[in-house]
């Protein structure tokens, strides 16, 4: 495929951004880069773009005023209003993973859901890897997709998480497998509702052609509704009853295509919902032609993905656990659902227009209180209040002190905080690393 020949904009400048503007440049492109910071905030960007001798102006609406085509970065909205004279204009408008489809090689398994597919796009590379299969695995996670373009291969698979945000503008993009864990409430500032939530995680199917596959979770209905929005064969998988063709727990087994995969308890993640993500992972890796034997051996050597229900220290006889990924209400329900209690749940960041209420009853059974940090700390506090004992503790070095203090053994304190991270981290992944090394300094109690 050739690209348009005018001159491209990049918007918004952090590893998407830059592996775009990094492809394009590779293509003989000309490229312009905005983002919203300026470039003295922007650090790696800033020495990528004088690099490569990419102009940069900040972002403003005159930065869209001057014709060429628009590249945006997953983490710019599609409805920006900026873009409202661009698209009148009949500018081309895409996005990084649209962008990298048709020069990607190979074939895609594209995971998508509100909650496990960091775990199920690693495990997927995982069992491949260990099968002999090439693979890479990129997308959501580690390596952007256009910076996956190179390496590539023919003979190769490209295991990719999508989130909604990659899925929102996607019409080539094709996945030969594609994976829906679950749908619920997430992402709601940005989507506004969750009908439009849900329709956007569904791009991943309507895109599929005959002859590929559609593993859907049977228990979920918005994933059950994609079964009739695609074309491709669809498989299921369910932890509550059995299903064809596809994958079930029964009796503690895995099941597989009607054949014994694995007894659970050999599952060395914790949780149901890594059950299920085992299951979707199997099927996914059957289908692009592993053995069930080579599945098995593999699932039982994968280790938690980190700030995934990873477990951090055993201090003075208290687990810490680091959930940091749990930036939904639903992934913190799923966090607080695979123990049997004691729990110290570290809750709070940045509000994502989320209803917390639903941890009410989870929490008063389980846990001996709700630890709160945070911007969203006085919302969560409203929805929570009279369910369970709660504290304000502001940051998260004052919320692990709290629940080691007053934790006996036996006890976890536990951060799954149903929120983004951005109010004091600059992610996820920074808020989980403050976390452990704040455990790790941790001195056992006299």
């Amino acid at each position: 495929m050739e690209l348009p020949l005018t001159t491209t904009l990049v918007v918004g400048l952090k590893k998407s951004g830059l592996a775009v503007a990094e492809f394009l440049t590779r293509q003989g492109r000309k490229v312009r880069a905005t983002d919203l910071k300026p470039l003295s905030e922007l650090g790696e960007a800033a020495e990528v773009l004088a690099r490569l001798n990419i102009p940069f102006e900040q972002q403003t609406p005159a930065v869209f005023e001057s014709p060429g085509e628009i590249v945006l970065s997953p983490d710019v909205p599609w409805d920006l209003p900026a873009l409202d004279e661009p698209r009148r204009r009949g500018t081309w408008i895409t996005s990084e993973v649209e962008l990298a489809a048709p020069f990607l090689k190979g074939r895609t398994i594209g995971i998508t859901g509100s909650n496990g597919k960091t775990t199920t796009t690693s495990l997927i590379g995982h069992i491949l890897r260990e099968a002999g299969v090439p693979v890479q695995v990129g997308g959501n996670i580690g390596t952007p997709v256009t910076a996956m373009i190179d390496s590539s291969r023919d003979d190769g698979w490209n295991v990719l998480e999508l989130s909604s945000f990659q899925l929102e503008t996607i019409s080539r993009f094709h996945a030969h497998i594609g994976v829906a864990l679950n749908v619920t409430q997430n992402h709601l500032d940005r989507h506004h509702t969750f009908e439009n939530y849900a329709a956007i995680k569904g791009r991943l199917f309507e895109t599929q052609y005959s002859g590929d596959f559609a593993v859907l979770n049977a228990e979920d209905p918005e994933c059950v509704a994609y079964a009739e929005r695609t074309v491709a064969t669809v498989q299921w998988f369910s932890s509550r009853r059995k299903v064809t063709p596809g994958a079930s727990l029964c009796n503690g087994k895995l099941v597989l295509d009607g054949k014994l995969l694995m007894e659970a308890g050999e599952i060395p993640i914790r949780g149901l919902h890594n059950v299920e993500n085992v299951l979707a992972a199997a099927i996914a890796a059957a289908r692009a032609g592993v053995s069930r034997e080579q599945i098995a051996a593999a699932v039982r050597t994968f280790h938690a993905v980190e700030h995934r229900l990873e477990f951090v220290r055993k201090v003075s006889g208290i687990d810490f656990y680091n959930d940091s990924k749990a930036t939904s209400v639903d992934a913190t329900l799923k966090a607080v659902n695979a123990f049997p209690g004691g729990l110290w749940v570290i809750l709070g960041g940045k509000d994502k227009g989320l209803d917390y209420a639903a941890l009410r009853e989870p929490l008063a059974a389980k846990a001996h209180a709700a630890l709160l940090i945070g911007a969203a700390a006085g919302k969560i506090a409203d929805q929570l209040r009279g369910a369970v004992p709660l504290f304000d503790m502001k940051t998260l070095e004052a919320a692990v002190a709290y629940g080691y203090r007053n934790g006996q053994p036996g006890d976890t304190v536990l951060l799954a905080p149903a929120c983004a991270s951005f109010d004091q981290f600059r992610s996820y992944e920074h808020r989980g690393e403050v976390f452990k090394q704040i455990v790790n300094q941790l001195r056992v109690k006299d």
